[in-house]
């Protein structure tokens, strides 16, 4: 018999976990999976009781290349109540073909180091928050919701690290403009829980914990050390990627995101809810697992596959002396 969960004192007793995978996970793959696929994967993510899942970008093709069907996929998943579906988009033209598509919920992005966004965007930060004090709005009278990510809200992987003062000022502005949340990403994986708490510390005096969701990759291993980290100093939602899959073409050196089921099997292990079926999540991460065709970086998904080979005698080939 299972005991209950034990419940650390000081964590909230439940938080939103944002699926980013079909957007975030596949726009770094060397493979482009077909339309077909994709809505397959949005709708076994959307069975699992995920509330929100960012379904694609409306971006160019050139740029991205395996997200140019953004459209085409969202015309064909099914949208099951209650859950947010959102897309990312760089510029007016891609909001546009967002409304256009029915999108609810967008997501603009910019980065807390110069270096990084003129890489990224084409543009330098303050051209950036200029351009989306004109969005914000216009998305705000689509009825979107509006989410703005902070890219390299740590290190950078041109300019070092980053000061969590830049960081705090941008949050200020974005929020001023009419922001509905901000995403802060360790994009290259190389945040520490030291700066994680500095941060967090840094922008509680910008808003409240639920306007922040914080964004870990997992190149350096630390991605659900820093989860506990932010989770103690109040923070309500993380962003994930079934699987863990993902990273940043932009970005050199930018390994897979934090795996939704390593962050939704640790938070109920500790008795936080996510409102997550953790068995049906699996099945979505091993079905982009099919489709990707290389393993999956989660540590849950071995997991449960070293269970599956205990479970039919399959232990390998024994060792002789």
């Amino acid at each position: 018999m299972s005991l209950p969960a034990p419940k650390l004192e000081g964590l909230p007793p439940s938080v939103r976990v944002v699926e980013v995978g079909p957007r975030d996970g596949l726009q770094n793959e060397p493979v482009t999976l077909s339309t077909m696929q994709k809505i397959e994967i949005v709708d076994l993510l959307s069975a699992t009781g995920l509330r929100e899942i960012e379904v694609s970008a409306f971006v160019h093709p050139d740029r991205v290349p395996q997200l140019a069907d953004a459209a085409a996929v969202f015309a064909g998943i099914q949208r099951a109540e209650g859950v947010r579906y959102s897309a990312l988009v760089p510029n007016a033209r891609g909001l546009a073909r967002a409304a256009q598509a029915g999108v609810a919920a967008i997501a603009f992005f910019t980065a807390a180091s110069e270096t990084f966004t003129a890489k990224n965007i084409g543009m330098t930060i303050p051209e950036s928050l200029q351009l989306y004090r004109e969005l914000i709005p216009q998305a705000a009278s689509y009825g979107m919701h509006v989410r703005v990510y902070i890219s390299t809200a740590f290190v950078c992987p041109f300019e070092g690290i980053v000061a969590p003062e830049v960081v705090l000022a941008m949050s200020e502005e974005l929020l001023g403009m009419g922001a509905d949340e901000l995403s802060v990403g360790d994009t290259i994986g190389h945040a520490t829980p030291a700066q994680v708490a500095r941060l967090a510390h840094e922008l509680a005096r910008a808003a409240p914990a639920t306007a922040i969701a914080w964004h870990f990759h997992d190149t350096s291993g630390f991605a659900l050390a820093n989860v506990l980290t932010a989770l103690e100093l109040g923070a309500t939602a993380f962003d994930a990627s079934a699987g863990g899959y993902g990273g940043c073409p932009f970005a050199p050196g930018a390994s897979g995101n934090l795996a939704t089921e390593d962050l939704v099997g640790l938070l109920e292990a500790m008795g936080v809810s996510t409102g997550v079926d953790l068995e049906r999540l699996a099945v979505a991460a091993h079905a982009i697992e099919r489709a990707v065709g290389r393993a999956a970086p989660g540590r849950y998904l071995r997991r449960l596959d070293a269970a599956a080979m205990t479970a039919a005698g399959d232990c390998g080939t024994p060792l002789t002396a």
